[in-house]
C-alpha cells in the first residue's frame, strides 16, 4: 500500500466554500492517485465559534462532491489529552512559560516600545512574562490569574538548531523559528492552540503531504519547529494561492454565494462544482 497520507482539516465555523473545496479536492486526488489515504479532521479547538451543525454540513458537502475519506473523522475537541501530553513534554524541558498579560496590556507595551519586533501579521508579543521568577509565576497562578502558555521561541530555536522544509512550489525553505515570536500553545479555557494541535495530529495520523493556502506559510515555520522539538517527521507541504472571485476578493466563509451548499442548491452538479473550484484556482496561478 502507498505511504501517501493527505488530509483535509476544516474548522466548523462556517459552511464549506469554493476555496476550501479546492484544497480538499487536491488532497483527495493526490491520495487516490497514489493509492494512499485521505483523512478528514475537524479542527474545532475554537470552542466558542465552532458549531456542530457546520461540521455536519461540511461532511455532507464533501460526500456530495464525491470526496470520500478513509477511517473515522478525527475531532480535535475529543483529543485534548493528546495535546496536553505533548505540552507537558515541552514544559519539562523549560521551553514554555505562563503569560498573564491581557491583550490590552500587550498593546500598551508594544505602543510604548520604540523597537517592537514585527512578524508577518504585525507586532510580536514583547516577552513581558518570559523572565518572571518561578515564585512570581506560582503566586499569580495561585491567585487564579488568567494566563496562557507560550513557547520560549529563542530557547526553542537554540534547542532545535537549523532546520528547513520543502514546499512543492517554492522548493526548500530555511526555517525561521522566531518568525512569530513566543506564540501561544494553550489557553486556560482551551488546553491547546491551533499550532500545537495541528502539529500533533499530523504526526499521530501519519500525514505525509499537507495542502493548504499560502496564508498559512508563516505558520509552517513554527509547525516544523514543533516537529523538531517533539521528534516528529516533517511532511511535504504545498501552499496554494488563495482563491478569489472575479473581482479579486478573497473567498471566505461569510461569502454565501460561493459556498458548496449554495452552488448545489442553484442546480450545479458535483462535477460542475469541482470544475469551478479548479478553474478558480487556475485563475490565481
Amino acid at each position: 500500500m502507498s505511504s501517501v497520507v493527505t488530509r483535509f482539516a476544516p474548522s466548523p465555523t462556517g459552511l464549506l466554500h469554493l476555496g476550501s473545496a479546492y484544497a480538499a479536492l487536491v488532497a483527495w486526488t493526490r491520495a487516490r492517485e497514489a493509492g494512499g489515504r485521505f483523512l478528514v479532521r475537524i479542527e474545532d479547538t475554537d470552542v466558542r465559534r465552532s458549531r456542530r451543525e457546520y461540521e455536519t454540513a461540511i461532511l455532507r458537502d464533501l460526500k456530495w462532491l464525491g470526496l470520500d475519506w478513509d477511517g473515522e473523522v478525527r475531532r480535535q475537541s475529543d483529543h485534548f489529552s493528546d495535546y496536553g501530553r505533548e505540552l507537558d513534554r515541552l514544559a519539562k524541558r523549560g521551553l514554555v512559560y505562563p503569560c498573564f498579560c491581557s491583550r490590552a496590556e500587550i498593546e500598551r507595551e508594544i505602543a510604548a516600545s520604540a523597537s517592537a519586533p514585527h512578524g508577518p501579521d504585525g507586532p510580536l508579543y514583547p516577552g513581558t512574562c518570559r523572565h518572571l521568577p518561578p515564585t512570581e509565576r506560582e503566586r499569580r497562578i495561585a491567585a487564579n490569574r488568567e494566563f496562557c502558555m507560550r513557547l520560549d521561541s529563542a530557547r526553542a530555536a537554540a534547542e532545535a538548531g537549523p532546520y528547513d522544509f520543502v514546499d512543492e512550489g517554492r522548493g526548500r525553505i530555511a526555517g525561521v523559528p522566531q518568525l512569530v515570536g513566543d506564540f501561544v500553545l494553550a489557553r486556560r479555557d482551551t488546553p491547546t492552540s491551533y499550532h500545537l494541535a495541528v502539529t500533533v495530529d499530523d504526526h499521530l495520523q501519519g500525514v505525509t503531504q499537507v495542502t493548504r493556502g499560502e496564508d498559512i506559510l508563516p505558520s509552517t515555520h513554527i509547525h516544523v519547529l514543533l516537529q523538531r522539538l517533539l521528534g516528529y517527521a516533517t511532511p511535504l507541504y504545498a501552499h496554494h494561492p488563495l482563491i478569489t472571485d472575479d473581482t479579486g476578493r478573497r473567498l471566505a466563509k461569510r461569502d454565501r454565494d460561493v459556498t458548496v451548499r449554495s452552488l448545489r442548491e442553484s442546480g450545479l452538479s458535483p462535477a460542475e462544482v469541482r470544475r469551478r473550484a479548479l478553474a478558480a484556482a487556475g485563475r490565481q496561478a
